[in-house]
């Protein structure tokens, strides 16, 4: 892959849980909550919530591979979230919560089906992954801005403490080494 900035995207279900943790991690230099994968223009949330458009909530992100390689990012998101379930993330049940990466380019591609066979190789997860790998073809859509940064502003609501936090703790624990100074 090409050492200069590059683009990816990952759908893990809430977009919140998944910003969260990517904002934290070394070499990742933006982070932004949206929409991809379905067949309406410019969605608003309440659609995507509908389930109707087809998008998942996902999180587009940049990051230096010089600083943290997208196999390294695909470790992490394959820990932080369940890629076994079906159109689910905990209670959050439909399609616009469906384990999927969007790659940006044929690199990122091969490198998540090689990453995915691996696991299921290695018997990582005793369900098989449902995760989909999909072009992404500029088919992004930006979140509403009161999705944008959404753990760090509400870091106290309820969401946050049931279901980020107990995410962010298991992540620090695991991945520690890759997290940014405070």
């Amino acid at each position: 892959m090409d050492k200069k900035i590059q683009t990816a995207v990952f759908g893990g279900g809430c977009f919140w849980c998944t910003e969260a943790i990517l904002q934290r991690l070394k070499g990742v230099v933006s982070v932004l909550p949206g929409y991809a994968g379905g067949h309406v223009k410019n969605p608003t949330y309440e659609q995507v919530c509908e389930g109707t458009t087809g998008h998942a909530e996902v999180t587009k992100f940049e990051f230096d591979p010089t600083q943290i390689t997208f196999r390294d990012l695909l470790e992490i998101f394959f820990t932080t979230h369940d890629p076994t379930t079906l159109n689910r993330q905990g209670n959050d049940v439909g399609g616009q919560y469906r384990s999927a990466i969007f790659y940006t380019s044929d690199e990122q591609k091969a490198e998540a089906e090689k990453f995915i066979r691996e696991l299921e190789k290695n018997q990582t997860f005793k369900d098989p992954i449902v995760t989909t790998i999909e072009p992404l073809n500029n088919n992004f859509y930006e979140a509403e801005d009161y999705h944008k940064n959404y753990y760090n502003r509400n870091s106290g609501k309820s969401y946050c403490q049931v279901v980020i936090n107990p995410k962010l703790e298991k992540f620090k624990k695991k991945f520690a080494e890759k997290i940014k100074q405070e």
